[in-house]
């Protein structure tokens, strides 16, 4: 990686996390000197969050600051994508599966639960890990709570809850339930947030435990994987890389998306100010397109062509099969919260990133 673009790359997504956070209202006093305990800290998120939180111990106050235990079961991988922090006073990495019992990580004021597969390819090949990683990696890191008299306990759950729209709502609302097709490889993703939303449940009548529930948009962002499969992270790989992009589709499906640090943020505005026992949506009503706009913008910012292709089998069985899923976000704007890079500047600022520090196969 080149040294000088990497410095960039840091320098751009620090001023950012400023911007944002000059801009959110969020009463940060209640993690002063506190601990997060963060669970897929290396995925799309879980990096975001980290970098959100780390940005702020950069500009306050050591009483101020918050501490920060990242999770995720690949160390190497953890060195590459949180290697900035690494030796950071406030931060601390523990390899470990949260599918498994924990190890003693330490005080946690705070777990954010942000492990889970969360493209097509990981719903089709590891089936299994999906669904555990949704409901027993959410017990563990529940008991872990509950042993540790964690204050609040935040569950990272999807728009997949809602399943497929047949037409009985243009927009999901907290309190709405969508259509799944439970036998199936592909519901193994939303049946389990949903069984995770309802252990978070049970344990808040179990033990007492607070707890809220950010349901997040598709999202996308600087921080994306490059194993990712979901198809904008396809198109954004593609850009970046001056490919032609592929639609293995007519494109006609019409999402919800929001740009990873705007998720990041709602995030943290739900975990803060949410109101316990409260799932709230998270989504950018400015950023409501179908994949073809999507393709066609990238395309044209960028210098190449759509091409149509069909997928194959293992690709096709872990994609979504609903149409249409825009969610109602007026609870998450009710507490102060709103994205502020909508979709065609978020997209740039991804292939701009991507292609300036990181090598594309």
């Amino acid at each position: 990686m080149c040294e000088t673009a990497d410095r960039i790359c840091r320098e751009g997504k620090r001023e950012e996390c400023k911007k944002m956070q000059s801009e959110q209202v969020l009463p940060w006093e209640r993690l002063f000197g506190r601990t997060i305990l963060l669970s897929g800290a290396t995925g799309m998120i879980g990096k975001c969050i980290v970098e959100v939180l780390m940005e702020h111990n950069r500009n306050c106050s050591r009483d101020q600051q918050v501490h920060v235990i990242a999770l995720s079961r690949n160390v190497e991988s953890a060195r590459n994508r949180l290697k900035e922090y690494w030796s950071e006073e406030t931060f601390r990495y523990l390899s470990c599966d949260v599918n498994t019992k924990l190890p003693e990580c330490g005080q946690a004021d705070y777990i954010i639960h942000a492990a889970s597969n969360t493209h097509p390819l990981q719903y089709s090949q590891d089936s299994i890990g999906t669904i555990a990683s949704n409901v027993i990696g959410t017990k563990n890191l529940l008991d872990y709570a509950v042993s540790h008299q964690a204050r609040r306990f935040c569950f990272l759950s999807s728009v997949e809850i809602y399943g497929e729209n047949r037409g009985d709502t243009d927009r999901y609302k907290e309190d709405d339930l969508g259509y799944i097709d439970c036998n199936t490889l592909r519901a193994g993703y939303p049946e389990s947030k949903r069984v995770g939303e309802a252990l978070c449940n049970a344990y808040g009548q179990t033990y007492g435990l607070d707890f809220v529930i950010p349901r997040l948009s598709r999202t996308y962002g600087p921080t994306m994987l490059l194993s990712d499969s979901k198809a904008i992270a396809q198109f954004i790989k593609k850009a970046a890389a001056g490919e032609d992009i592929v639609l293995k589709s007519a494109g006609t499906q019409l999402y919800s998306y929001t740009y990873a640090l705007d998720a990041a943020m709602g995030i943290l505005t739900v975990l803060l100010k949410g109101k316990s026992g409260e799932a709230y949506n998270v989504s950018d009503t400015g950023s409501e397109v179908t994949l073809r706009d999507i393709a066609e913008w990238l395309a044209k910012d960028n210098g190449v062509k759509v091409v149509y292709d069909l997928p194959d089998a293992v690709e096709q069985a872990g994609y979504s099969t609903a149409t249409k899923a825009l969610l109602d976000v007026e609870k998450l704007t009710g507490l102060g919260w709103k994205p502020r890079t909508h979709m065609r500047e978020g997209l740039q600022r991804t292939v701009e990133s991507l292609r300036s520090h990181i090598q594309i196969p």
